[in-house]
């Protein structure tokens, strides 16, 4: 009951006409490819999981300007942010940014809300004005994939040097 709310909720970000995030390829044969792939995709731009192979149930891929709304929405239905990074999508020339939400009732609905943006320009809306516990996880990913979060509070390195001008997440780092 409480994934649907926040499937409707989370659905007035999307238009009818909104592609549906891509599902990653898997290894293996066909009876595996069966096993991971998605529930039947809805038309809005969420995508529902299986729980049990995925560790959630929805995943939406949001633009950078919905990000701060679709967070809000999860706030406002009591889910908790479980954790923020970084994927470095170096074919596309895009970096992905992934949150994870919880609820305290735990397998009831797990949600996952990503955002990409240029790897040329890394910049996303911090969510800690809403997410204070998002400080440093923004802080962490800012490290590793020098992705910028716009309005952060005190965006310094978190893990490493106050000095170092490398990522070492992005795919194309070179030690």
């Amino acid at each position: 009951m409480i994934c649907e709310k926040i499937q409707l909720t989370l659905s007035s970000l999307f238009p009818e006409s909104a592609p549906l995030p891509p599902e990653p390829e898997s290894a293996g044969d066909e009876k595996d490819k069966k096993a991971k792939s998605p529930l039947p995709p809805r038309q809005d731009g969420l995508m529902e999981r299986e729980y049990l192979v995925h560790g959630y149930h929805l995943d939406a891929q949001v633009s950078p300007a919905q990000l701060v709304t679709a967070v809000t929405m999860l706030d406002e239905a009591e889910f908790f942010i479980e954790s923020i990074t970084g994927v470095d999508w170096i074919k596309d020339n895009q970096l992905e940014v992934v949150y994870d939400f919880s609820r305290y009732d735990f397998d009831l609905c797990r949600v996952v809300i990503r955002t990409r943006i240029d790897r040329k320009s890394p910049v996303v809306p911090t969510i800690t004005n809403i997410y204070p516990g998002a400080n440093w996880h923004e802080r962490e990913t800012h490290d590793f994939f020098g992705i910028k979060f716009a309005g952060h509070p005190h965006l310094i390195p978190l893990l490493l040097p106050e000095d170092a001008d490398f990522h070492p997440l992005l795919k194309d780092f070179k030690a």
